[in-house]
């Protein structure tokens, strides 16, 4: 069954709150309600929201959070690793590997730490990842010293570039990309090397 995918720019980033919906069902699972809780409502309204899921912690991805999760009575899920780093309640945790019903259609829930130690995401099944702020269309995303690079680093060769070239990411903010897209400039990253002190917003340029 494809899962049906909306998504509402919230915030003054802006920042991407996606709605995945069950067709068959009505069901309903809304990822990062960042800010704009009127906005995510009504992105919302006519299914049932039967999940909080959160791709990572910060702020920007979880600012609506508390509105969000009274207005609906849906349980949150997040990585405990970022529920503990950023002092964030929640109903479940998230563990790599992990088959999450939306309605009557599975989604598979991908630890990939690097931007922050929890940082999730989430396959819908049919070539469409939502991806948090692990990957943008030009590079990864921000890390806050070296050693953070080092794993985002080990998270693109040993999970996301090991996906088929036709994936389509959805990120955080911003357009979604494709993997088959990234991938030559993100080779020719990896091969040519990059300094120690790596860190902060990069490109594959």
């Amino acid at each position: 069954m494809t899962l049906k995918l909306l998504t509402q720019a919230v915030g003054p980033w802006p920042m991407n709150t996606y709605l995945i919906v069950c067709g068959e069902t009505g069901a309903s699972a809304i990822v990062d309600p960042g800010a704009d809780t009127a906005s995510i409502l009504a992105l919302a309204r006519g299914t049932r929201v039967d999940r909080i899921l959160l791709t990572h912690g910060h702020p920007d991805h979880c600012g609506a959070l508390a509105e969000v999760r009274a207005a609906t009575g849906a349980p949150v899920w997040i990585h405990p690793a970022d529920a503990e780093l950023f002092s964030l309640d929640y109903d479940y945790p998230l563990a790599d590997g992990d088959a999450l019903m939306i309605g009557a259609a599975a989604i598979r829930v991908i630890h990939t730490p690097g931007h922050t130690p929890g940082a999730t995401c989430f396959d819908l099944g049919d070539g469409r990842i939502l991806v948090g702020d692990a990957l943008f269309t030009g590079g990864p995303g921000a890390t806050a010293c070296p050693q953070d690079f080092t794993v985002t680093m080990v998270t693109m060769q040993s999970i996301i570039f090991t996906w088929p070239d036709e994936t389509s990411f959805h990120p955080g903010h911003g357009p979604p990309g494709r993997i088959g897209a990234e991938r030559p400039a993100y080779e020719a990253f990896f091969e040519h090397g990059w300094p120690a002190d790596l860190h902060g917003d990069v490109t594959w340029e």
